[in-house]
Formats: structure tokens, C-alpha cells, sequence
């Protein structure tokens, strides 16, 4: 079992060529190209740098043989291009035609997905935080004991709150008795923001709430509801986000149609949908 998972790992084999019409990309380039492609193994980087090179040869070659030529200009992080990405560029901008989502296709897409248009719930609230290292068992079992113990002296006397966080929390903010201030969407971590999610203004949390910090105690102070934002208001996010997906789909279609017309070995391209 073991030896399988390590082979899943492995790089190709040393004699596997990749190569577009005869034109081989060596592996050096492609280790180097591996780089910028994160991904969960070295396989699954390299093959995701193979089929970069891949798909930049064949724009590269389809160009040579239109003549296409263009002058270099600067790109937006400031790096000039070569001769074969300016070359490229011209290319694109000539064959890869996107035409312009109008306000009709906007409005179409806001209508039916109006949840993602939405300015996010805010909350105020405090906490105390009852620190453990997850790996750290008998730690872990004490502070969540602790956590409980002060939940239940909580529910007795909730003005103790300030002074609780004070004198227990392992966070900070117990300087400014556990107050965190205004909260928004991936502030916290996720256990934190769903427990805020469910909790009604004014109240503290009825049982710690545990992360990987350790346990928390909340005290939501105040909520503010997202509200609809109107559709004036996003509509320009709207048509560059339409705009963006038309040009990705009409790209791929057309180094498909390229790729099915080479001869490329070593490497399969993904299957353009």
C-alpha cells in the first residue's frame, strides 16, 4: 500500500518526451515551470507546468506560421514582453473574439443569483479564549473544562463577562475585556463565525465553542444584516465577470482546436468543455 502511494508521487519517467509537432520542451524547463503551479503533489505540479508549456508552444508555433508580429510592451507588473508573447498577445487579440456582455445578459445573471450580490452580516461581539494545542490532550480536556466552568458561572451572573475575559483569556483582547471590535467574513476562523451566525444579539454562547485555538466563549453584542445591494451597483463587476468567462471558454476552444490539428506527445491536454 505504501509503495503504491509513493509511485502516485513520483515524476514521469526519465525517457518520457514531451513535445508539440516535433518541437521538444525539455524537462529542465518544465521542473522550472513546476514552480509556479501549486498543487497537492510534485506529479500533479508537473504535469500542470507540461501542459503550460504545451499549450505556449502551440500559440507560439500557430503565430510563426501566420507571420504575426508585434512590438513588446510593457505588461502590468511592469516586465516587458519577449518577441513570442507579444507575438502571442497580437495573436489572441486577432483570432479570440469576446464581445461584450450587454446589460440584459447583466441583469439575467444578477436575477439568479441574487444571494452572491448581498453586503455581508457584521458583527460585534467579545470572546474569551480558553487556549489549547489541539495535539496537547490533557491540555485540551483542561481547557475545555475551564471553558464549561466559566460558560455556567456566566449564565448566573453575565455581567462577569468583562471580568472573566480579564482574568482567563489567552487572546489580547482581554486587555479591552474580550471586546474584538466589528467582525466580517473570514475574520475568524470557521467554527467562530458560525457560531455568531446562530447566536441572537445580546446573548452569550450556551456551550464553548471549540478551534484549533482552543475554546471560545462569545458574547454577541450586536448584528448588523447584510442587506441586497442593487443591481446599479454591481453591474460593472457583473459584465467584467461575464466578459472574463467568455474569454476564458473562447480561449480554450481555440487552443483546442489548435491541439487537435498538432501532433503533441507525453502530455493530455484537458478536454476543452
Amino acid at each position: 500500500m505504501t509503495s503504491c502511494a509513493v509511485r502516485s508521487e513520483a515524476l514521469p519517467r526519465s525517457n518520457m518526451v514531451v513535445s508539440v509537432n516535433g518541437v521538444v520542451i525539455p524537462r529542465e524547463q518544465i521542473s522550472q515551470e513546476s514552480q509556479h503551479h501549486p498543487a497537492a503533489s510534485p506529479l500533479e505540479a508537473w504535469r500542470k507546468a507540461a501542459e503550460a508549456l504545451v499549450v505556449r508552444e502551440l500559440l507560439i508555433q500557430q503565430a510563426r506560421r501566420d507571420g504575426v508580429c508585434a512590438e513588446p510592451v510593457l505588461d502590468e507588473d511592469g516586465r516587458r514582453e519577449t518577441e513570442d508573447e507579444a507575438a502571442i498577445r497580437a495573436m489572441i487579440e486577432r483570432d479570440v473574439k469576446v464581445p461584450e456582455a450587454d446589460d440584459a445578459a447583466c441583469r439575467r445573471y444578477y436575477d439568479s443569483n441574487l444571494r452572491r450580490f448581498r453586503s455581508p452580516a457584521l458583527y460585534e461581539a467579545a470572546h474569551i479564549l480558553l487556549a489549547a494545542d489541539p495535539a496537547d490532550k490533557e491540555a485540551r480536556a483542561n481547557a475545555r473544562a475551564t471553558a464549561e466552568r466559566l460558560v455556567a458561572e456566566l449564565r448566573e451572573a453575565p455581567e462577569r463577562f468583562v471580568a472573566l475575559a480579564a482574568e482567563h483569556s489567552a487572546c489580547p483582547s482581554r486587555q479591552q475585556g474580550g471586546n474584538l471590535g466589528q467582525i466580517g467574513p473570514g475574520q475568524t476562523v470557521a467554527e467562530f463565525e458560525a457560531a455568531l451566525a446562530a447566536m441572537p444579539a445580546g446573548t452569550t454562547s450556551q456551550a464553548p465553542v471549540e478551534s484549533r485555538y482552543g475554546f471560545h466563549i462569545i458574547h454577541l453584542d450586536r448584528k448588523i444584516e447584510g442587506r441586497q445591494l442593487p443591481y446599479e451597483m454591481v453591474s460593472d463587476r457583473i459584465a467584467a465577470y461575464l466578459a472574463a468567462s467568455v474569454r476564458h471558454r473562447a480561449l480554450a476552444q481555440y487552443v483546442g482546436l489548435l491541439a487537435g490539428r498538432a501532433e503533441i506527445s507525453g502530455i493530455d491536454l484537458p478536454s476543452v468543455g
